[in-house]
């Protein structure tokens, strides 16, 4: 049997299998930030189709973090109890809650990509769905894209109030149950903002050398991994390169992987891209897997766990990724929002004398007679 199908801990937190449900946006909370029956039936739904681990979307730190109103939050403790009710539903199912928690910095006060394509919020936006802009802020007062907005920068003050916020955050998420932690520090938002010199021109401790911009990083994970329980684990995504001229690198990802392993962190989250503006604009060529290789050469080199994602489409593919040692877990997105039982299904397709006994039982037993039924009519 492939690795794919073995189980893979960290820490005291042991996945069933090395598959994880990627953070995706969807931007269904209310602009109080609550989670809702949305989201409980969205990530019920991808626990219920085998993934190890279910990671939310990425969950804002504070209001003006969002990258669109439709974000949820977890700022203040009146958001932390749908957020249990989705985690009790997801233990339920044999699957590992995680959250993954950030800050939009620049990229923040923004539309839902159908409604403007992820443009700044304006007067339009507000006459019609009365959503109201907001000043965003960031290491410098640099536009993400040359008709965007140009952020606010932020005073040291202010940073160490966003490491505050990011501890609270962390704390909130452990009284809403969760077992794993990512700090999202890639995609052009706050985090990457400050290790991109694309984005940071600061003349300050938190610019210039490599080291004085992963500075916010390490000092919210100092404060993150005091707060999370050592049997917990602690994960970071990256953007493993920024593929823009001038930009964070490869070579950086590695470095900054070896000082993330020495502080506590358990796992790198190796994405690429989004500091010349949406994630998905494609700053690195695509094809599938093209990320594996960033997570391959951080897990050889810095000697961490590391998770692949990005265009990982196949079953045989993604056996392929953890048997091969290109990463540890693979992490599936878009396959798992069209098709949620995507991880039974992968089991099924790659081990098909094991049938559907890994399905749930109220799902399973059909399948497994329509699957005789079938069979009968050959």
């Amino acid at each position: 049997m492939t690795k794919l199908f073995e189980p893979f801990s960290l820490r005291g937190t042991t996945l069933k299998n090395r598959i994880m449900i990627s953070p995706m946006c969807t931007y269904r909370a209310g602009q109080d930030g609550m989670a809702n029956d949305w989201h409980f039936a969205h990530y019920g739904r991808m626990a219920m189709g085998g993934a190890g681990l279910v990671m939310t979307e990425s969950i804002s730190v504070t209001p003006e973090g969002r990258h669109c109103l439709g974000d949820i939050g977890i700022w203040n403790d009146a958001q932390i109890a749908p957020l249990k009710r989705i985690t009790d539903f997801i233990r339920a199912q044999d699957s590992v809650p995680a959250i993954q928690l950030q800050h939009a910095g620049r990229k923040a006060s923004s539309t839902r990509p159908w409604e403007g394509g992820a443009r700044a919020l304006n007067e339009e936006d507000l006459r019609l769905r009365g959503e109201q802009g907001w000043t965003t802020v960031a290491p410098s007062p640099l536009p993400y894209t040359p008709s965007a907005p140009a952020p606010r920068e932020l005073t040291l003050a202010e940073i160490r109030q966003l490491v505050d916020q990011y501890a609270a955050a962390a704390e909130r998420a452990l009284r809403a149950g969760f077992e794993v932690i990512e700090v999202h520090a890639a995609h052009g938002y706050l985090i990457n903002e400050f290790l991109s010199p694309i984005a940071n021109h600061r003349t300050d401790a938190y610019g210039g050398d490599l080291n004085n911009r992963m500075r916010f990083l390490f000092e919210i994970l100092d404060r993150v991994r005091s707060i999370w329980p050592q049997d917990k684990p602690v994960l970071v995504r990256v953007s493993a390169v920024d593929g823009m001229e001038g930009g964070w690198s490869l070579d950086d990802t590695v470095a900054l992987a070896h000082e993330l392993k020495r502080r506590g962190v358990d796992a790198i989250d190796c994405s690429s891209g989004g500091m010349g503006g949406s994630a998905v604009n494609a700053r690195v060529p695509r094809g599938p897997g093209f990320q594996v290789p960033f997570a391959e050469r951080v897990r050889r080199e810095a000697e961490i766990p590391t998770i692949a994602v990005g265009l990982i489409l196949k079953p045989a593919q993604a056996a392929e990724v953890v048997d091969g040692g290109h990463a540890d877990v693979v992490a599936i997105g878009r396959e798992a929002l069209r098709d949620p039982n995507w991880p039974n299904g992968a089991r099924t397709q790659l081990h098909p004398e094991g049938g559907y006994a890994h399905w749930q039982d109220p799902v399973g037993w059909w399948l497994d007679r329509r699957a005789q039924s079938l069979a009968a009519l050959d």
